[in-house]
């Protein structure tokens, strides 16, 4: 603080509900709250998890000062004798891609949910004391969601009892593993499984890169980082890497073998335990997918909300104070719709979380019946949720004009760090026809008299939405909840009754599905906005406590519906569920609605409770004291090192003394 004065004191004054109980129901209960607020500020006050420097180095220095960061970390958590669940919040809280990303992430679940019990008993205590570690190497140079399409081969040979993993053709390298160009000694490798000549599919084997001694790649393997990507640090302090076997022999107790199995005279036999659990994992890794993404919105949101309080242009009068760039109408527009975002995600990440618990039950029980649709729900969301959050993050940049556009700012790297989600697990695109795939055959069997359930249960009334026109006659009506969900329930199911109808006119129903492709895409998203839309109204009817939270939560609940109805008019109207002046009904109330938000913007985005560290912007300081912090900020570049550049005299003073013929370049 300047001074001592905190320049946003006078904003959080106009509170209108506790931040405290805010915070809570952002963490999701008060012992995540409390074990949240623990670790950042452990973190936040420890200087050998500072990271303001990041975007001044180069990439050996960066990667090397995110070593050391891991490798103190890992020391704390020993120290500190941290739990799994505390463990991970510290990591999250270092805020830097790292080795060990994939190794807690991907490597360990996968052999957690594809080992056999043998295969957990000698692997797990390795990888959990960090004696070896681990990456996930799946996606190849010429595939990655066309998971059926890997070239990497795994063939046994019954002579050695051992399978031979090869790189056949360049574009079979593995390509994008984080963890893999220089520091792990392990990784799941998925390959085409051959027995006895015949092709068995895609599987998972644990194969060892790099000798535990010195290090080096073992014969056979070929392994490097893939060079630079997008951004200063982000993640480039990630050594993403490029792997290619060549005849690499491993045991055959190498394979996970939870599902199925080769025994020892090559025979390719499924095991009892069904397939299906492996899409249990699929749908643990999208719920945090959908929680990081509220995570990362919400940062950027944080760090435009504050700065859009403190920043003043425009609107003084006989020599006053210029206006708050948040109280302009066209900032409210664009911000407060990306705040209701970030509590929307964060709640369908919560109602993620309990579907995970039921589907795992249920599969463990033998019960299959909720997978296919557990399964297009969580793609859904992840398309949506992560493109939603990478385009709002680029959003909240452009709301804190140019200053938004520097480093100390904070969004460019977060960005940078962020956009890869909408790549990762699954392209959103392809994810989004996976939905849509789901809602086309769920349409399919109505008449068959199999009832939908899950997100999907109200195609059981398609009839009846195809008949609904909403009865809207003043602005106040779009606040009912019940009047905002038949509204999205009839837009969803139109749009992909219209889409099941144009695919029966093809006679090659694949033709048709590549030709009906951006349909498709449009139909699922209408789907998973309503899915978001419905948890977030399911998330008021329970008992939230403080005084003024259910009321503000209200607010923001109406903004996300409303503004999604806005952008998306044209579908609701071409669909026939609203009119026109319905529809001119709901910008009305929306605009009132943003005026409600106003007042307690601060406070909502306080509610993350982020630290300054955490945070990692000048312009989204908890004090608001931007200006002296971003000229401060500017004096450390290692450009102002010296007075006069390096080159000027050797380049700049020759063309300033014309001297330039006779200068040696």
């Amino acid at each position: 603080m300047e001074g001592g004065v905190d320049h946003l004191a006078f904003e959080r004054n106009k509170a209108q509900f506790d931040v405290d109980d805010m915070k809570i129901i952002w963490a999701g209960s008060r012992s995540e709250f409390e074990l949240s607020d623990r670790i950042s500020r452990l973190v936040a006050s420890d200087p050998a998890f500072r990271k303001d420097d990041r975007t001044t180095l180069g990439r050996k220095d960066l990667f090397k000062n995110t070593l050391r960061k891991t490798a103190y970390a890992w020391k704390r958590i020993l120290e500190l004798r941290l739990n799994e669940k505390e463990a991970a919040k510290l990591r999250s809280f270092v805020d830097e891609p790292a080795f060990t990303d994939l190794h807690w992430g991907m490597f360990v679940p996968a052999i957690k949910g594809q080992g056999t019990d043998e295969q957990q008993q000698k692997w797990l205590p390795l990888a959990y004391k960090m004696q070896i570690i681990g990456c996930y190497a799946q996606t190849e140079l010429g595939h990655g969601s066309n998971v059926q399409g890997l070239e990497t081969t795994a063939t046994f040979d019954p002579k050695t009892d051992e399978f031979v993993i090869h790189s056949p053709t360049l574009t079979s390298s593995k390509w994008w593993p984080g963890g893999l160009g220089k520091i792990s000694t392990h990784a799941v490798v998925y390959a085409r499984l051959i027995t006895d000549g015949q092709e068995q599919g895609v599987h998972g084997f644990i194969v060892q890169l790099r000798s535990l001694d010195d290090h080096l790649p073992l014969p056979g393997i070929t392994v490097g980082d893939i060079g630079m990507k997008f951004g200063s640090g982000a993640y480039n302090t990630m050594d993403n890497g490029v792997l290619r076997f060549d005849h690499v022999r491993i045991p055959r107790n190498q394979m996970l073998m939870r599902v199925s199995q080769v025994t020892r005279e090559g025979k390719y036999v499924q095991s009892n335990v069904p397939r299906q659990l492996v899409y249990g994992t699929m749908v643990y890794v999208r719920q945090a997918i959908v929680s990081d993404a509220s995570i990362a919105l919400s940062r950027a949101v944080c760090i435009a909300t504050r700065y859009s309080a403190v920043r003043r242009q425009f609107g003084s009068h006989n020599g006053g104070l210029e206006s708050q760039v948040i109280d302009y109408k066209t900032q409210q527009a664009r911000l407060f719709p990306l705040l209701a975002s970030t509590y929307a995600f964060r709640f369908v990440s919560e109602w993620l979380s309990w579907l995970y618990t039921d589907v795992t039950q249920r599969l463990q029980a033998g019960d299959f019946s909720t997978l296919p649709e557990a399964h297009a729900c969580t793609a859904g969301l992840k398309s949506l949720t992560t493109s939603i959050a990478a385009d709002g993050i680029e959003e909240c940049r452009k709301l804190c004009g140019g200053h938004g556009y520097l480093n100390s700012s904070g969004l460019p790297e977060l960005f940078a760090v962020y956009v890869p989600a909408c790549t990762y697990e699954g392209d959103n695109t392809v994810l989004l026809l996976q939905v849509a795939r789901h809602l086309v055959k769920t349409i399919s069997q109505l008449g068959s008299g199999n009832k939908p359930g899950g997100t999907t249960a109200y195609l059981a009334r398609v009839e009846q939405l195809m008949q609904y026109h909403s009865d809207v006659k003043k602005a106040e009506d779009w606040l009912k909840p019940n009047v905002v969900v038949a509204a999205f329930e009839a837009r969803a199911a139109r749009m992909s009754v219209a889409c099941a109808q144009n695919l029966s006119k093809f006679t090659n129903p694949e033709e048709g599905f590549q030709e009906l492709t951006a349909d498709l895409v449009e139909a699922a998203t209408a789907h998973c906005q309503l899915i978001i839309v419905s948890k977030f109204i399911d998330k008021l009817q329970k008992d939230i406590p403080g005084k003024g939270v259910k009321q503000q939560l209200e607010v923001l609940c109406s903004i996300y519906a409303l503004s999604l109805l806005h952008k998306h008019l044209g579908d609701f109207l071409s669909a026939g569920c609203i009119n026109p002046l319905q529809g001119s009904l709901a910008n009305e109330q929306l605009r009132s609605l943003y005026s409600q938000v106003r007042p307690n913007a601060i406070a909502l985005v306080d509610a993350f409770n982020y630290t300054d560290h955490y945070l990692g912007s000048v312009l989204g300081r908890y004090d608001g004291n931007v200006y002296p912090k971003l000229y401060e900020e500017a004096w450390k570049d290692p450009l102002n090192d010296s007075v006069i550049p390096d080159g000027f005299h050797q380049y700049v003073q020759p063309i300033l003394k014309q001297q330039l013929r006779n200068a040696r370049l």
